[in-house]
């Protein structure tokens, strides 16, 4: 008789289920306390000597699965603690960004807290190096993950906030700047005039209305050719401004109009400009018209009188408007202008020749540039018509390079334009302003005196 015990189906169930539980649990406290590079070798081990089916139950397969499951686990609970860790950094970088921003306007309440949030952050970011150290499994790395990048975004929008509002401020800032400059810039401008008009009493040529045919001297001559030299001085600045703006060399240009000049100083060199402005706008101013056209007036008093009496009607007006009543000088401003500003000097200022084309077609453009050189047409055309007005006319003149300087028939450009100690006879180095004759009355040229 056999008494040998046979294993029942019950407990060998029994018996495979046991084993199952166990490998669980050593799998589980391996993963616990372990690294991810001894779990993968545990895995490697496994599935180089799988475990054979010996009647327990257990199978190699799912054994396998249960390690990839575990990778996953692993890489995700990584990629969740990295998130968390860029999340705190990027709120470490908002509270930086409030506790500068709290500094200037001093806010103490803003800094605080600031403070505080900093604080937090970082013993956050100790807390995370002590869960990579210890290798804490996040038991819901997908959950973590998704509220760790909400939390970065908000932290990086509130720092755009920040600069934002920061940005504003100095914005703020930098308009009231402008406004107060701009409110000094008034000033000084209304200062500057005040200073101009204490200097120049009779400049305005509105002290010239109440002006009669038989009080005319001199004296209104000299008046009005202070304000003709103070239009041409403008348009001149004007020009060398563009000229720099344009890259000119202008110790080049200055050479060109004046060869072999000395100038006491680097800035003299527009007096250069000057004298070319000057001799275009004067060409001419000798003959009744600028001998742009014939005479139509025969007797001296009447002609006269003509000029006269179109001096005053014109002196109150804009150029535009002597324009329309007068064709002559339109072509006296087409013509000048087309002398005074070269094409290739037109096109490196402007890029094209569209003024240019405008003038010659009749019309004339809105641009500062040639509103100052209108102004100064007229305010030349005015003086013509009023050196005509004298009888004899006032006639025009000036000196030759290399001539001796005369106190008589002239006056330096500049004050100190020469050292006398260095020169005992200076000489003329060009004519800048000519000088007129009225009768017996002479009116000084202005010259610029060589080194030399």
């Amino acid at each position: 008789m056999d008494y040998s015990v046979k294993p029942s189906a019950t407990n060998t169930s029994n018996v495979t289920g046991l084993v199952r539980n166990f490998t669980k649990v050593l799998r589980f406290k391996a993963t616990g306390v372990g690294s991810k590079d001894r779990i993968i070798r545990k895995s490697t081990k496994f599935q180089d000597k799988p475990i054979k089916d010996s009647g327990l139950g257990v199978n190699g397969s799912e054994s396998f699965e249960e390690d990839e499951d575990e990778k996953v686990r692993i890489r995700a609970s990584i990629e969740a603690l990295l998130s968390k860790l860029f999340a705190s950094v990027s709120s470490i970088k908002a509270s930086y960004a409030q506790l500068q921003s709290s500094q200037s306007p001093y806010d103490p309440d803003g800094i605080q807290s600031a403070d505080e949030m900093v604080i937090n952050e970082l013993k956050h970011l100790s807390e995370l190096k002590q869960c990579y150290l210890k290798k804490t499994m996040d038991p819901a790395p997908e959950v973590t993950q998704l509220l760790a990048e909400i939390q970065e975004q908000r932290s990086l929008l509130k720092t755009y906030e920040i600069m934002g509002k920061k940005f504003e401020s100095q914005l703020k800032l930098q308009d009231s700047e402008i406004t107060f400059l701009r409110e000094k810039l008034e000033e000084s401008d209304e200062q500057n005039r005040s200073i101009e008009q204490r200097l120049n009493p009779s400049e305005p040529l509105s002290v010239l209305d109440n002006l009669h045919f038989s009080g005319l001297n001199p004296t209104h001559f000299i008046t009005v050719l202070r304000h003709a030299v103070k239009s041409i001085r403008s348009f001149t600045k004007l020009m060398i401004d563009e000229m720099e703006t344009s890259g000119w060399d202008i110790d080049a240009a200055a050479d060109s109009i004046e060869p072999g000049s000395v100038y006491w100083k680097p800035n003299h060199k527009c007096f250069a400009f000057e004298s070319f402005v000057c001799r275009v706008m004067f060409d001419g101013f000798q003959c009744t018209n600028f001998a742009l056209f014939k005479d139509s007036l025969a007797k001296q008093e009447k002609q006269n009188l003509h000029f006269f009496k179109t001096f005053m009607e014109m002196k109150s007006k804009t150029p535009q408007e002597i324009l329309r009543h007068n064709p002559e000088f339109g072509r006296f401003v087409r013509v000048k202008y087309l002398d005074v500003v070269h094409p290739k000097m037109e096109f490196s200022f402007f890029g094209d020749l569209n003024q240019r084309n405008l003038i010659n077609s009749g019309r004339y453009p809105e641009t500062k540039f040639f509103s100052t050189f209108f102004e100064m047409a007229k305010r030349v055309w005015l003086l013509h018509r009023l050196a005509f007005s004298f009888d004899p006319q006032a006639s025009i003149f000036q000196v030759k390079k290399g001539c001796r300087f005369s106190e008589v028939y002239m006056e330096s450009v500049v004050e100190n334009g020469f050292d006398e100690a260095q020169i005992i006879s200076p000489r003329v180095s060009f004519t800048v302003i000519p000088g007129f004759k009225i009768g017996k009355t002479v009116i000084q040229c202005q010259v610029y005196l060589s080194m030399a």
